[in-house]
């Protein structure tokens, strides 16, 4: 079934595995699915990115998309791969355009106000608000919705389990959580229930 933006919003957190190993990816998502997260974005900075989609495409409970995606070639190989949705840090209308012949669910980033717009505009499911700690927080994105109160912000940048409710009670239709959420080193450990410990922090503050 194609996602809808009721399914971000349900979600709540979309985890961002952004890691310097394919192991440590395949190791992050297996936790991050144990956990209980329905939706996890997968970056193409990770080393083999496309294949780690192609694994958990059809993974049982979880849904998986490709972040850092920044041309029309990457959103074509992605979508290949089987990711379920895209997302972009910035403005690229050749992915978007891509993304809209597909009909597959995008994001594309933008940190002001006329950027958010031209996202919109773009034909964006919703806009990836980035790096949101660095923009203003959850002031800066309640103040985005106050002129846009029809698009779907996705925070994400310095987006922890401490601060994570703060930006959903701004408006956010969910949160983009990578390193605060990822560790890198528990995963480089193996150390599965420190990063599943993570994970239910994250997911207990927003409950």
């Amino acid at each position: 079934m194609p996602l809808h933006l009721d399914d971000f919003a349900r979600a709540r957190i979309v985890p961002v595995v952004r890691t310097a190993t394919r192991k440590s990816a395949e190791f992050a998502v297996e936790c991050l699915a144990e956990a209980g997260f329905p939706i996890i974005e997968m970056t193409l900075t990770v080393p083999e990115a496309e294949a780690v989609i192609a694994r958990f495409a059809d993974h049982p409970g979880i849904t998986i998309g490709a972040g850092t995606v920044l041309s029309g070639d990457d959103a074509k190989r992605m979508a290949g791969a089987g990711a379920a949705f895209l997302v972009s840090p910035a403005l690229r209308p050749r992915m978007a355009e891509v993304a809209r012949d597909l009909a597959l669910p995008f994001f594309l980033g933008a940190a002001t106000p006329s950027e958010v717009l031209e996202a919109h505009e773009m034909g964006a499911s919703g806009v990836k608000l980035f790096p949101a700690a660095q923009l203003g927080g959850p002031a800066f994105l309640k103040a985005i919705r106050s002129v846009y109160p029809d698009i779907a912000l996705m925070p994400t940048g310095g987006i922890s389990a401490d601060n994570a409710k703060s930006y959903l009670d701004a408006g956010a239709i969910c949160v983009g959580m990578g390193g605060k959420l990822v560790d890198e080193t528990a995963l480089a450990a193996g150390d599965a229930e420190a990063v599943r410990a993570a994970a239910r922090q994250a997911l207990d503050a927003v409950s």
